[in-house]
């Protein structure tokens, strides 16, 4: 049995550690991957192959304190639209550098608010990325849906343009703690927007909730799964909330002696796990939950669940490409990240080429140790022989690896026949054994509490 006193003294409640939703982290990438190189990147994905699509709409009618993404507060619509047309343009930029053939395995929506736009501009860039690819056999397009800034209209054009996976962002339910960080949406809207979603056809439901909030205990975090329970969803991602003032300003308003302790996170997170998994929900990799005919379910057990930007994905195409401001694209060559700035990002693309501004290309063990974090991340091992196969390792030199990382952890890891085993007790340092494979810096990483 592994206790709370041995996780304190390895670290867990002082940690910083990144997320791994990439590896390198992009606080890593360079400017040495340019528009050109991007474009040939983009050229090089095969004839009738597959690709995944992120499109990024980075504006919101209102802008949550507790949030870090890249986003802009807007009144009207002007920018939106001006905004829109951007993205047409890119994607006739993408149309023009792609291979014949290619499909779209997935499709996500991601923002910001993309909910935000008219059901004329959601038509305009549903019609115009039909135009870039066609959609595979079995393909995926989800939209992040804000409960607060969605009507059946939207919902309609957009299960007609094939959506069939929404994402709910829920937070908490407990009014004061919704007042806190500033997003007050209550149980009845967001109940609401799932009954028209269901209406509309779309049966794959995702959704967020939050753990490590202001005011949040035990029985507020009991209380909120609950309701989110009753509503049903197919997958859900638990999060932990980063406070992070110094990088979002907004997060000043938030503040910071109503925030549970790092030893109270652990007791958050583990009665919403608890609760999940009292309601049959399977766990996958350190923080998401899906019922157990969902596709991150099968994919978990059959060995094929993967990590990348948008967390756990039983997506396995090997490119992904990121549209609209600091959009991140994946290719077997490396990564590709667009300007961040939406006004830089815009000028470039009516200049007639990508935006690209960083990114990395993989050399010497990048992917051989992205495997191996990933492996971790998503099923708790690595795989000698997997890596062996595909990546050419030295079985010595793994375990050698596998050896120096038991050890930092006490030996409460397993060297077994086939790899390396993290075991229940030890999972919430998942991230901080993956950190142990990590060839860079960390004082370059992005990072947040391992809890």
């Amino acid at each position: 049995m592994i206790t709370r006193t041995q996780l304190s003294r390895l670290g867990l409640f002082d940690a910083k550690v990144p997320r791994y939703t990439s590896y390198p982290t992009a606080p890593h990438f360079s400017g040495d991957v340019t528009p050109d190189r991007f474009a040939e990147w983009i050229g090089s994905v095969p004839e009738n192959g597959t690709i995944s699509l992120y499109l990024h709409v980075p504006f919101c009618r209102r802008l949550c304190w507790f949030c870090a993404c890249r986003t802009q507060g807007t009144a009207t619509l002007g920018p939106v639209e001006s905004y829109v047309e951007t993205l047409k343009a890119e994607l006739e930029l993408l149309k023009r550098q792609l291979p014949r053939g290619v499909k779209l395995s997935r499709l996500h929506w991601g923002g910001g608010t993309p909910t935000l736009l008219t059901p004329d501009l959601m038509r305009a860039l549903i019609d115009k990325i039909g135009e870039v690819a066609e959609f595979a056999e079995h393909a995926e397009f989800s939209v992040e849906i804000d409960p607060n800034e969605i009507d059946g209209e939207r919902l309609a054009v957009l299960a007609a343009g094939g959506m069939n996976r929404a994402s709910i962002g829920v937070q908490d339910f407990d009014p004061e703690i919704q007042q806190t960080i500033g997003r007050e949406q209550g149980y009845d809207v967001t109940r609401r927007a799932i009954e028209i979603i269901r209406e509309r056809g779309v049966a794959s439901l995702n959704a967020d909730i939050l753990y490590g909030l202001p005011h949040q205990s035990k029985t507020k975090i009991t209380e909120s799964v609950q309701k989110l329970l009753s509503l049903g969803p197919d997958r859900v991602a638990l999060y932990g909330y980063a406070h992070v003032p110094w990088m979002a300003k907004r997060q000043q308003m938030i503040p910071s002696d109503a925030l549970p302790t790092p030893d109270e996170r652990l007791d958050l997170f583990e009665t919403a796990r608890q609760l999940f998994a009292w309601d049959g929900y399977d766990e996958i990799g350190i923080d998401h939950f899906a019922v157990p005919d969902d596709g991150l379910a099968i994919a978990r057990k059959t060995g094929k669940l993967r990590r990348n930007f948008q967390g756990y994905t039983d997506d396995t195409s090997e490119v992904l490409i990121g549209v609209g401001a600091s959009s991140i694209s994946r290719f077997p060559q490396g990564f590709a990240q667009n300007a961040p700035a939406t006004s830089v990002h815009v000028s470039a693309i009516r200049e007639g080429r990508f935006s690209t501004t960083r990114g990395h290309t993989f050399r010497g063990e990048d992917k051989l140790r992205s495997r191996m974090i990933e492996m971790l991340m998503c099923d708790f091992r690595i795989r000698t022989e997997e890596l062996v196969r595909d990546y050419g390792a030295e079985e010595g030199g793994l375990a050698e690896m596998y050896r120096a990382a038991n050890a930092r952890f006490d030996g409460l890891l397993e060297i077994t026949e086939d790899g390396l085993f993290v075991p229940m007790g030890a999972r919430p340092l998942t991230r901080m054994v993956a950190r142990s494979f990590d060839a860079y810096e960390l004082s370059k990483a992005g990072h947040s509490s391992a809890i």
